[in-house]
Order: structure tokens, then sequence, then C-alpha cells
């Protein structure tokens, strides 16, 4: 049983300080059997930490499985993952890869590389869909030639230069159509309360 809490105002910087990664229980996934894996390239710790969080965010907000870093080892990213039932709830989850092309060649599934240079998503999503296994891909500093190769799709959100963030954002907003905006995060412990002005939040207890 659940009991919910009027919270209260959060502060910009204490709300700011919450770095765990949110999660989405796979039972309330609105794609239902749709298994869509993150997998972000290069990381590097000190410069990509604010980043990599964000395709985290990003990656379980609009309703991804799991992300996959790769790169530099990075013990602190994984952790606030583990934290995440903690707080917000879900089952998300994260782990780190050490040979990102071995890894994207041996995976069973369908491989979209999100790039400015790739074909545009407009014209190809409808195609996409289609598949309930995706790797979807995000560059890091480099990206290696041969990731272009091993894609089955290298898609562009647009053709101008942008952030890995954004094209993770719309791309999984396209293939979902919107339905990820709707989704719920089961056993959470902190809920947002939607309001015009201001910051609320409700405090989820269990008896």
């Amino acid at each position: 049983m659940y009991i919910e809490k009027k919270y209260g105002c959060i502060l910009f910087s204490e709300w700011s300080s919450i770095k765990a990664f949110g999660a989405l229980d796979p039972g309330s996934n609105p794609g239902g059997a749709i298994m869509i894996e993150v997998l972000r390239l290069g990381h590097r710790r000190l410069r990509d930490h604010r980043i990599s969080t964000h395709c985290g965010l990003v990656a379980r907000a609009f309703d991804a499985s799991k992300i996959i870093y790769s790169g530099e080892h990075d013990s602190s990213l994984l952790d606030s993952i583990n934290n995440v039932h903690k707080k917000w709830g879900g089952s998300f989850s994260s782990r780190y890869v050490e040979k990102d092309i071995n890894f994207i060649e041996n995976y069973r599934g369908v491989k979209v590389h999100l790039t400015m240079y790739g074909l545009p998503i407009q014209k190809h999503i409808k195609n996409i869909r289609k598949h309930k296994k995706i790797l979807l891909i995000v560059g890091g500093e480099k990206v290696p030639g041969e990731v272009y190769k091993l894609a089955d799709y290298n898609i562009a959100v647009g053709h101008q230069p942008h952030s890995e963030v954004a094209a993770l954002a719309i791309f999984l907003h396209e293939y979902f159509q919107g339905k990820e905006l709707s989704k719920t995060f089961p056993k959470a412990r902190l809920k947002i309360l939607p309001h015009e002005r201001g910051k609320n939040v409700m405090e989820v207890t269990t008896k």
C-alpha cells in the first residue's frame, strides 16, 4: 500500500543535486515487449560525466530499457543507477562494456546509429518502428568509422550540429509517437506533482 504525502517545494540547487537515473518498470512500458538499449560511445570520466548522465536521464525518461557505456569506466555513473529504486522507482539499468565495436558486432537486434550525417529520421522511422529490439548508438568525442558500417541505419534528426542528448530524445519520441510521455514509475518514493508555477513533489511511503 502506498501513502502519498505532499512534499512541498524543492529548490533548484537541491533538485540539481539528485544525480540518480530514474527507471521504468517493464510492466508500465507503453511499448510492451519493445526493448531499446542505448550505447553511449567513448565516455570520459572528467569531461563527459554531465552529458553522459543526461544521456542516461533521457534514455530512462523516454522509455529506453537500459544504457550501456563504453570508453573510460566510471563507477560513479553506474552507481547512480543502482540508487534509482530508492527515489524514483522502476528497473532501468546500466552497464559498462570495454570493447564497444565487438559489442555492436555481436548484438542481436537492429542497430541504429544517430549521426547528423545520416538519413532523415522522418523518412525512415516508420520502417524502424517495425523492429522491437534496437541498439541505439550515440556518439562521443570521435565515432570510429566501423560504427557507420556496422549500423543497420545511420539516422539524423537534423543535418546541423547538435547534441547527442537532443538526438536521443527526438529519436525516442518519434519512435514511440509520444506514448512515452504518459508512462509511470512504479514503486517510486518521489513523484512530481505537476504545477503551473513552482515545484511540488509527492513523497511516497509504504506501509
